[in-house]
C-alpha cells in the first residue's frame, strides 16, 4: 500500500481525465507492485543454450479500451484518456512534475536551479524560473523562456476563450484583463531575459496547498497556433504580449487537430493519427533531453490502438497488441488476462486506482436537477452487487469522488463510517424521496395512480428547455420522471446498468424511466461538456445522465469542478452543479490551506466529501485495482498509481530489439 504522501503531492487537479466506464478506464492509481515475471519457457533439447534469441521490432503496440478522438488541444477542451496519454507522450518539459511516488518536484531537465519565490507587499507572490539553455523541439528549433511565456499568452487569450477552451484566467496578475480584452498584455507575467520568466499570483489565490504548481508552464510553438501571422513574445517592462499579428479562434481551434508535422517537445513525436481506425503512431523524439532523472525512451515506435473490451485479451494473445493498460472489468478482462500470465509469456503489474467509475448527472436541467432524483437513482441500484459483478473481486464501492489509493481516503475511514450515506439498495426509500420531492402526479395532473411515469409540477425556470415537459390547459408545467441517458458503444458497464437499473422492475415500480441512447465515447464527451465548438447540437442540454469513469491527477483540486461561476461550466464543472456550500468547501480545501498543512487539508477534504455525498452529482459505482498486462519481452516496465504508462515506458525496453 502506498504511504501517506507529503503535502503538495496528492490528488485531482483542475482537469480530470475521463474515460468511458466499462473496461475503458483512465491512467491513474496507488500501491506500487513490481511486475511479476512469467515462467520462462524451457528450450527444446536440440537447441543450444547459446542459441541467439529471436529479434523483435523495436516497437510496442499499446491497447487502450478508450477510443482516440484526436483532440490534442492541451486539455483546454475535452479530456479523453487516450488523447491525454498521447498528449503526455509528445508534450513534456513542464517546469513542475511528479515523481514515482506522486511527489511534486521541480523538473531538473528543464529548470536551471531552483524556482525562486518572493512574497510581495500587496500579498501577491512571484515565482521566478530560469530555463536551461539546451532545450529543443522535435524539429531541432531552440526552446527559450519566450516559448514558456507563449503558452500562457495563448492559454489565457480571448481567442482561446472564443474557441471554447475552458481556461481559468484570473489567478495570474493581469490575466483576467488580458482574457477579457481589456489589456493587450499580462502584467503579472514577465520575460526577464532569454531564459528567465517570472509569474505573479494574485493574493486572492493564496495560500494554495499546491503552491509551487503556480510556476508551472510548458513550451508552446506559436506558429502552430497562428499560421498566418509572425508572432513574437515581447516584454517592454510592463508585462508580456504578442507582437506581429493576432491570435484568432479559428486557428486555435484548428491547432487541436494538427497531426502532420506537429511540433512538440516530449519523449515521443507524433507520426500519424487515424481517427477512422482509432490508431496513432509515435516515434522517439531525437531532441528530447530526458525526464527529471535524465531518462530517455529506448522503444523506437509506439502504436496506440483501440482495444475492444470483449476481444482485448484475445488481441494480446495473438500479438495484435503487446500491452493492455489499466484493465478494469474483472470477468471480461482481468481474469482472462491473468490466465495468459499463468500460461507463460506475459507479465503484469497491479495497483490501486486514483479514480472511480460513476453515473454522472447534469444537475441544471430535467429531472436530474433535483437532488432527490439523483439520490433515488442511487437507491434503485444495488451498487454492492454491481461492483461485485463488474470488478469480480478487484475493486469495491466508493461513496464519493475519490480513488482507493488516496491517503485522504485511507485516513478517513472513521469519518466516512460516521457521516457518509452509503445509499444502500432501498427501492422503498427511493419512492419516499420522490414523493416528498413532489413527483406525485400523472401526466394529466391528477394524483399519481401508482403505475407508469411519475410527473412533478415545476416552475418555468425549472422546466427550462427540457423537451419532455407537458403544459396543461391551466398553464401548469409538468415534468416527467424520464431521464435521458447517454452511454458509449460496446460498454460492459452500460450493459450491466441496463439490466440492474434502467430495465429493472424496481425502477419501473418507482415510476421512473431511464432511456438509453448509445453513441461513440467522443460524442458522449461532447454532449457532457456541451462543446458547441465542435457542433452546435452538443451545446444544447440533452442528456441528464452519463456513465463513464474519471481519474485524478496528483493534485486533488475540485474548486473549478464545483464552481458556481458559469465561465467554468462545461470544461471544468461538467456536472453543471451550483451549490454555494459545496463550491465554498471545494475552494477553501485548496485555496485556504498553506502548503504543508496536511491536517487542515484533510479536514476540509472530509467536509467537502460530506456535502458532495449529500447532493450526489454522481452516483459512485466503484474504485478498483488496475491491472496492466504485457508480453514478458517488455522489460523494466514498472507502473503504479501515480506513475502511468507515459512515465513507465521511458524506463522500459524490448528484449532482443532489432
Amino acid at each position: 500500500m502506498k504511504k501517506k504522501l507529503l503535502s503538495i503531492l496528492l490528488a485531482a487537479a483542475m482537469t480530470l481525465s475521463l474515460v468511458a466506464c466499462g473496461g475503458q478506464e483512465a491512467t491513474e492509481t496507488p500501491a506500487e507492485t513490481p511486475a511479476e515475471e512469467a515462467p520462462a519457457e524451457e528450450a527444446p533439447a536440440e537447441e543450444s543454450a547459446e542459441a541467439p534469441a529471436e529479434s523483435r521490432p523495436n516497437r510496442l503496440i499499446y491497447g487502450s479500451t478508450t477510443e482516440i478522438s484526436g483532440d490534442l488541444g492541451n486539455e483546454w477542451w475535452t479530456n479523453n484518456a487516450t488523447d491525454m496519454q498521447i498528449r503526455k507522450l509528445i508534450d513534456d518539459y513542464h517546469v513542475v512534475r511528479f515523481d514515482q511516488d506522486g511527489a511534486m518536484i521541480v523538473n531538473s531537465a528543464v529548470v536551471d536551479g531552483d524556482i525562486q519565490t518572493t512574497e510581495n507587499e500587496d500579498g501577491s507572490k512571484t515565482f521566478t524560473v530560469k530555463i536551461k539553455e539546451d532545450l529543443k523541439y522535435n524539429t531541432g528549433d531552440p526552446i527559450t523562456a519566450a516559448d514558456f511565456v507563449a503558452y500562457a499568452l495563448v492559454m489565457f487569450s480571448p481567442a482561446t476563450l472564443e474557441a471554447g477552451g475552458g481556461v481559468v484566467a484570473d489567478y495570474v496578475v493581469g490575466s483576467a484583463e488580458y482574457q477579457s480584452g481589456e489589456s493587450y498584455l499580462i502584467s503579472g507575467l514577465r520575460l526577464l531575459d532569454d531564459y528567465t520568466y517570472a509569474i505573479t499570483i494574485v493574493p486572492e489565490y493564496l495560500p494554495y496547498f499546491f503552491e509551487q504548481y503556480y510556476a508551472n508552464l510548458m513550451p508552446l510553438y506559436l506558429p502552430m497556433y497562428a499560421p498566418n501571422a509572425t508572432l513574437v513574445v515581447k516584454d517592454d517592462g510592463e508585462g508580456v504580449y504578442l507582437d506581429g499579428g493576432e491570435l484568432n479562434a479559428e486557428d486555435i481551434n484548428a491547432s487541436r487537430f494538427i497531426y502532420e508535422g506537429r511540433v512538440s517537445a516530449g519523449p515521443y513525436q507524433l507520426v500519424n493519427i487515424d481517427t477512422g481506425t482509432l490508431q496513432a503512431e509515435l516515434t522517439i523524439n531525437p531532441n528530447y533531453a530526458g525526464n527529471f532523472e535524465g531518462q530517455k525512451p529506448s522503444i523506437e515506435t509506439l502504436i496506440i490502438v483501440k482495444a475492444e473490451s470483449a476481444t482485448a485479451v484475445d488481441s494480446l494473445k495473438t500479438g495484435a497488441i503487446d500491452i493492455l493498460d489499466t484493465l478494469t472489468d474483472g470477468n471480461l478482462e482481468i481474469n482472462p488476462a491473468l490466465d495468459l500470465v499463468d500460461a507463460g509469456g506475459y507479465s503484469y503489474v497491479d495497483f490501486e486506482r486514483n479514480g472511480y467509475g460513476k453515473i454522472q448527472f447534469a444537475c441544471d436541467f430535467g429531472p436530474t436537477q433535483f437532488p432527490a432524483v439523483r439520490q433515488a437513482v442511487a437507491l434503485l441500484l444495488d451498487r454492492n452487487e454491481f461492483a461485485n459483478q463488474f470488478c469480480a473481486g478487484y475493486g469495491s464501492v466508493v461513496d464519493g469522488p475519490y480513488g482507493l489509493c488516496m491517503w485522504m481516503y485511507k485516513d478517513s475511514q472513521e469519518f466516512f463510517a460516521d457521516n457518509m450515506d452509503s445509499y444502500s439498495y432501498d427501492p422503498a426509500k427511493a419512492i419516499e424521496l420522490l414523493e416528498a420531492d413532489g413527483w406525485v402526479l400523472n401526466e394529466d395532473g391528477t394524483e399519481y395512480s401508482g403505475t407508469g411515469t411519475r410527473y412533478k409540477e415545476v416552475t418555468a425556470e425549472e422546466a427550462g428547455t427540457y423537451a419532455l415537459n407537458v403544459t396543461l390547459a391551466d398553464g401548469r408545467i409538468l415534468m416527467p420522471l424520464h431521464i435521458m441517458w447517454s452511454s458509449s458503444e460496446d460498454n460492459p458497464v452500460s450493459e450491466l446498468l441496463v439490466v440492474m437499473l434502467a430495465n429493472g422492475q424496481q425502477t419501473a415500480d418507482a415510476g421512473m424511466v431511464i432511456e438509453q441512447t448509445v453513441m461513440s465515447f467522443t460524442d458522449l464527451l461532447n454532449y457532457m461538456y456541451r462543446d458547441a465548438s465542435v457542433d452546435a447540437k452538443y451545446g444544447v442540454p440533452t442528456y441528464g445522465m452519463f456513465n463513464l469513469a474519471t481519474g485524478f491527477t496528483q493534485m486533488y483540486n475540485m474548486a473549478y469542478e464545483m464552481s458556481m461561476d458559469e465561465a467554468y461550466w462545461g470544461t471544468y464543472n461538467n456536472n453543471f452543479i451550483a451549490d454555494e456550500k459545496l463550491a465554498e468547501l471545494a475552494w477553501d480545501m485548496v485555496y485556504g490551506v498553506e502548503a504543508g498543512d496536511e491536517a487542515t487539508y484533510l479536514d476540509m477534504w472530509q467536509q467537502f466529501m460530506d456535502r458532495w455525498n449529500e447532493l450526489l452529482p454522481d452516483v459512485p459505482l466503484y474504485s478498483n485495482i488496475y491491472y496492466t498486462v504485457h508480453a514478458d519481452w517488455l522489460e523494466g516496465y514498472d507502473q503504479s498509481s501515480y506513475w502511468e504508462f507515459r512515465d513507465a515506458v521511458l524506463y522500459a525496453s524490448i528484449a532482443n530489439a532489432e
